[in-house]
């Protein structure tokens, strides 16, 4: 294959990203999945390092990884009843261990372990479920020989990149349509040129053309990835923000199920990705046999049934930014109708402030039933509303508030009904 100079890539693929994200624009909302011999531990997906486990005492836990066949399955299974569209597995940590049959090491889950390919077994499950597949790779590895010693050693970088690269080859040849490909940790080398980054994400497109990277290859490619936050990235850009179930560990961390997202929790996270045209890769860190932790399953079943009555306030293309009205909750919007998501209920009656378009109709989501309103100056009223929340399962209701045309919203500090006399 003959490498493309770097400006003339870019310029490629930027044409064809519109198209090539448009079902990742329309998503919103995916399953991260970290899995590795890190969950035999528990104490973190980061605990080789943490505590300075030595590399062969670490190595020898790959024979007791005996995961449960058919295990993701039962992923897929509660990804597609959350409501979720898309699914990326760690197919290698920092740790080093492969979850499928590759041929650049024998630190594999065919060769030590269950024997078998347990990439094989996701992309199955992913498939049956109709959920778009997404392989996640390290770059950084603490197991490789060369790992470290790629920073200063021309010979040792050399045999890693060969490594890092004929295991990209593998993950894009092996299984079919890949859809998303996640890089992670680009260290210790820290620039394209060291990874050779060009040819390695051009070999990727070359073998699946229609596949959409993330930006760490330290190649900004189709879109970014914040980390532990959900707030926009550049604007105009693709952006998904990856967050864990509890805000301590991807891996499996049983201690840490106390501190696990509550059905109310996600939904906050939802509202400010879709307001802001972004996806939320929602983390689980399935035990060592491959079961879904408990605690991720009741909140994701919830979200799943709200999205069923909700979803026209999630998928598809938001077209800009949520317009803040309202100490009760927030707003998204698209095109001409305006989703408030109204997590305290005030009653009987309440205003949206700062509206300038004229409002032609409102209505609750999960009934579809009209709501009575009076609209003076910057002011909506929304009238004779019930007692407490429509929503019956996690008390977020979504009022669509339908404009003559895409409405223009007045910033509250400029309000002339608040403007000091």
């Amino acid at each position: 294959m003959e490498l493309k100079p770097r400006n003339v890539y870019l310029e490629e693929i930027s044409h064809s990203r519109t198209e090539r994200m448009k079902w990742w624009n329309d998503a919103r909302f995916g399953m991260f999945v970290h899995w590795g011999i890190y969950a035999l531990i528990g104490r973190n997906e980061w605990v080789q390092a943490i505590e300075c486990i030595p590399p062969d005492e670490y190595e020898q836990l790959a024979d007791d990884f005996q995961p449960q066949p058919g295990a993701p399955r039962e992923w897929a299974r509660l990804a597609k009843a959350a409501g979720m569209k898309y699914m990326v597995l760690t197919t290698k940590h920092h740790e080093g261990y492969c979850l499928w049959d590759t041929r650049q090491t024998d630190y594999n889950a065919v060769k030590r372990g269950p024997g078998r390919d347990l990439v094989a077994e996701y992309v199955e499950a992913c498939r049956e479920f109709d959920l778009k597949v997404g392989f996640y790779y390290s770059l950084m590895d603490w197991h490789h020989p060369d790992g470290g010693r790629c920073l200063y050693d021309t010979a040792a970088r050399r045999r890693f990149i060969d490594f890092t690269h004929g295991c990209v080859r593998e993950l894009m040849t092996n299984y079919g349509k890949i859809d998303i490909l996640w890089y992670d940790v680009p260290q210790p080398l820290v620039n394209p040129e060291g990874w050779e980054s060009d040819a390695m994400n051009q070999m990727v497109r070359d073998l699946q053309p229609h596949i959409l990277m993330n930006n760490r290859a330290v190649l900004p490619e189709d879109f970014s990835t914040p980390e532990g936050h959900v707030r926009p990235a550049e604007t105009g850009r693709g952006w998904e923000a990856c967050m864990t179930f509890n805000d301590t560990s991807w891996g499996y961390m049983p201690s840490a199920a106390r501190d696990s997202w509550t059905t109310r929790d996600i939904l906050k996270m939802l509202n400010t990705a879709s307001g802001g045209q972004g996806n939320l890769l929602l983390n689980i860190g399935p035990t060592p046999d491959g079961a879904v932790p408990e605690e991720a399953v009741k909140p994701l079943e919830t979200v799943g049934k709200w999205l069923e009555q909700n979803s026209e306030a999630v998928y598809g293309t938001v077209d800009r930014a949520p317009l803040g009205t309202c100490a009760c909750g927030d707003c998204s919007q698209k095109g001409k109708t305006v989703y408030f998501w109204c997590r305290c209920w005030p009653g009987k009656e309440f205003g949206l402030g700062g509206f300038k378009t004229p409002l032609k109709s409102a209505r609750f989501l999960v009934s579809g039933e009209s709501i009575s309103f009076k609209q003076e100056g910057y002011r909506i009223l929304l009238r004779d509303l019930p007692e407490t929340s429509p929503d019956s399962l996690a008390g977020v209701t979504v009022i669509a508030l339908e404009f003559d045309e895409p409405p223009e919203h007045q910033p509250r500090a400029s309000t002339p009904a608040l403007t000091v006399r």
